[in-house]
């Protein structure tokens, strides 16, 4: 289960991101380096915590917006979303009751170490093997940094929560609502990113079972969050434990065929998933490879609030493809090279 992976994706689809309107590097860059100037001056100046509110308000309301998640240039993001994630850190120091940017703030760092650090990382070849520490090690750190925050406002909400185990924490998931399900989606993903990167580590192992509890109840209170992506991590979750721990391979073939539901077919997440998830383990290369092909097979363009999150992903099921002798055993990579990828391009 080492490197537990949530290359899924799923952005908040509540009117986040509203600040972006260009698509160009330079000008969006600008944009964020003047916003951040400019509440660093206002709130110098002891801005009225109305305004701060109302600025707040704006930024993590209802509202969709694909400014991210309908973009086609993932390194665009890539090198927009530290920007934007210092913008949101600097709203949340003037406004740190703030819901909805103790969410978009949390979840931010979350996406981008799993999108954008982890996710490369595990395509560095053997000879890069330092590089890949490095980069598992600075994703474990924003994976932290980022449930920090969210459990920050389960705190807020729930006094104590963070420190809560065992029966304790079931009597407070027992009071949460549906407007938490956000918080306690990405609060338990990215701690169970955090920690996965070495399954003996005991916090992984005292952390695990409290975030399962976590995630089942936010299941049960919006079992459609985000297209799938609780039935996804659930795949991802049953496919890695051993079953002493909740591993269950039957129920991951149960979520994955949800996922697909309720995604309508138009999610090449899903399909990735279940190819390195399921198949890899089980060494079972054809239906690894009708997977990806299938995931390849999408339009990004059918779904244009989640065309980033599709382009991603085929890059993933490429890279798969391209390197299956590194996950099953069985196969010669001698002709590989000469392999006809074209028709996946």
């Amino acid at each position: 289960m080492a490197g537990l992976s949530i290359f899924l994706l799923y952005f908040p689809q509540k009117g986040v991101y509203s600040i972006f309107r260009k698509d160009q590097r330079g000008i969006l860059v600008k944009k964020l380096c003047a916003a951040i100037m400019g509440l660093t001056v206002l709130c110098s100046c002891s801005i009225n915590k109305m305004a701060i509110g109302a600025i707040s308000d704006a930024l993590t309301g209802d509202g969709n917006s694909t400014t991210f998640t309908g973009d086609d240039d993932p390194e665009l993001v890539a090198d927009a979303i530290p920007f934007a994630i210092k913008l949101y850190e600097t709203l949340l120091a003037q406004n740190p009751n703030h819901q909805g940017l103790i969410l978009t703030t949390g979840s931010l760092f979350v996406m981008y170490a799993n999108a954008f650090i982890q996710g490369p990382a595990k395509m560095l070849d053997a000879a890069q093997q330092e590089e890949q520490q490095q980069a598992y090690d600075r994703a474990k750190r924003l994976y932290l940094r980022g449930t920090a925050i969210l459990y920050s406002g389960l705190d807020k909400k729930y006094p104590g929560f963070s420190e809560a185990r065992g029966e304790s924490l079931e009597a407070m998931l027992a009071k949460t609502k549906k407007e938490d399900v956000g918080l306690l989606y990405w609060a338990a993903a990215g701690t169970l990113s955090a920690y996965s990167f070495n399954v003996m580590d005991p916090e992984f192992m005292i952390r695990l079972s409290d975030c399962l509890k976590m995630v089942d109840r936010a299941y049960s209170l919006d079992p459609d969050f985000n297209k799938g992506a609780i039935d996804d991590l659930y795949v991802l979750l049953y496919a890695a434990l051993p079953e002493t721990n909740g591993g269950d391979k039957e129920r991951a073939q149960k979520h994955f065929d949800i996922s697909l539901k309720k995604s309508e077919g138009l999610l090449a997440g899903p399909y990735v998933t279940y190819a390195e998830s399921l198949c890899i383990p089980a060494q079972d290369y054809e239906t690894f490879t009708v997977q990806l092909e299938k995931a390849l097979a999408i339009d990004p363009n059918a779904d244009e609030s989640n065309r980033l999150t599709n382009i991603i992903n085929q890059r993933k099921a490429r890279y798969l493809l391209n390197n299956a002798p590194r996950y099953f055993y069985f196969i010669d990579d001698s002709g590989m090279e000469d392999f006809d990828w074209s028709e996946f391009e």
